[in-house]
């Protein structure tokens, strides 16, 4: 494993899953609280690991295969988590399980389309999408008990997560779709039946 800082700052998000598994599980208000401080931190590396690595021309294969890796296993993470106990109302799930499966489906057409070397690239609307989700799931995380452990009890921030949480399965259909055409038009079209090598980029 090449140990640059963009790919440790990769990694650094899969290892702060079992530390924010334990955190919820513990059930109290500051547990809350430091679950979305430390979701909210490994979220921020997603934006500068990419950013360093461009900057820095560090970039290599095994950061662009553990990046989204690492971004699908977070976000899973935190939605179990919040599912598991209890921490969704009934029709909250309803966003949740679109954002779950709107990550099996990218995940699923990437690795198709790398097979035939075409790129899947991320529209400036799926990073809207990204960040309205990390968003939602840190404000979540801490929740009206977290809230209530800084003093902040009278704001409502569970509703407000689900609001941020709707949002984002809005956005997350949206483009969730414009990648499956994508994936449809090179798997139906003259592309999909081509060599791999003879491939061109969307």
């Amino acid at each position: 494993m090449p140990l640059d800082l963009p790919n440790l700052l990769t990694v650094s998000r899969i290892l702060a899953i079992p530390l924010l598994v334990l955190l919820v599980a513990l059930q109290t208000p500051w547990g809350d609280m430091a679950a979305c401080v430390v979701f909210s931190a490994a979220a921020i590396t997603d934006y500068f690991d990419g950013k360093i690595a461009r900057e820095r021309q560090i970039t290599s294969d095994f950061g662009r295969m553990l990046d989204p890796i690492a971004d699908k296993l977070l976000v899973g993470a935190a939605l179990m988590l919040l599912a598991g106990f209890d921490r969704l109302n009934d029709l909250a799930l309803l966003p949740a399980i679109v954002i779950m499966l709107r990550e099996i489906l990218v995940s699923g057409l990437r690795e198709y389309l790398a097979g035939l070397r075409v790129g899947l690239p991320v529209t400036r609307l799926a990073k809207w999408k990204t960040g309205f989700q990390m968003g939602a799931l840190g404000t979540l995380l801490a929740g009206d008990s977290g809230a209530a452990a800084l003093g902040l009890g009278v704001l409502p921030v569970g509703l407000i997560g689900e609001i941020m949480l709707w949002t984002a399965a809005g956005l997350t259909l949206v483009t969730g779709w414009d990648y499956w055409v994508a994936g449809l038009r090179h798997a139906g079209g003259k592309e999909g039946a081509a060599e791999p090598g003879r491939l061109s980029p969307p």
